[in-house]
């Protein structure tokens, strides 16, 4: 999938949004290892990262060759501080109208809009897609990102109190969130 798309911040500077290719790799992986070390919110923590720039870039260029997933990145001043995509659920027929977002944004751009504007972007894209539903995880204490995602339409369908093992502060409870495109 592309997408293309100049934004201006809270802050008053311009952001571009824009699909990733094979040559970000590095820059997505260099992204990837700041925000999974800035907050514990996310999936996965920096040592995890399975992937060196060679295997994201070929991972980033797929998606830009796909008809139905896409890993958006934003720049600012050059410099990606922000990613978001969607990824099929599955390909089957009672899987295929599902799709999965996810999002990380750099702390230094947290509360600028940036991370409104890569939401919207990845619904528009799913729609796009044909997707009929749009889901995703957050963790319950995160609260800026649930409310994001509330003000994007995503509702909440359901709990896990154990959904993630913190290595910091021990379970994490994860709220289960869709958007009906």
């Amino acid at each position: 999938m592309k997408y293309d798309e100049i934004i201006v911040m809270k802050n008053g500077k311009e952001a571009h949004l824009r699909n990733a290719v094979e040559s970000d790799g590095a820059v997505v992986v260099e992204n990837f290892n700041l925000t999974h070390e800035e907050t514990d919110y996310l999936l996965t923590y920096p040592e995890e990262n399975s992937m060196d720039a060679k295997q994201e870039g070929e991972f980033l260029q797929k998606k830009a060759d796909s008809d139905n997933e896409i890993e958006i990145i934003a720049l600012v001043d050059g410099k990606v501080v922000g990613t978001a995509g969607i990824d099929a659920i599955g390909t089957k027929y009672k899987l295929k109208h599902r799709a999965e977002f996810g999002i990380s944004v750099a702390k230094e751009y947290w509360g600028l809009g940036l991370g409104t504007a890569l939401t919207n972007a990845c619904i528009k894209c799913a729609k796009e897609a044909g997707y009929e539903q749009l889901e995703l995880d957050a963790v319950a204490d995160n609260k800026k990102a649930i409310s994001l995602y509330e003000k994007a339409g995503f509702v909440e369908f359901g709990r896990n109190p154990k959904g993630f093992k913190s290595k910091f502060s021990g379970y994490q409870e994860l709220v289960y969130m869709r958007l009906e495109l």
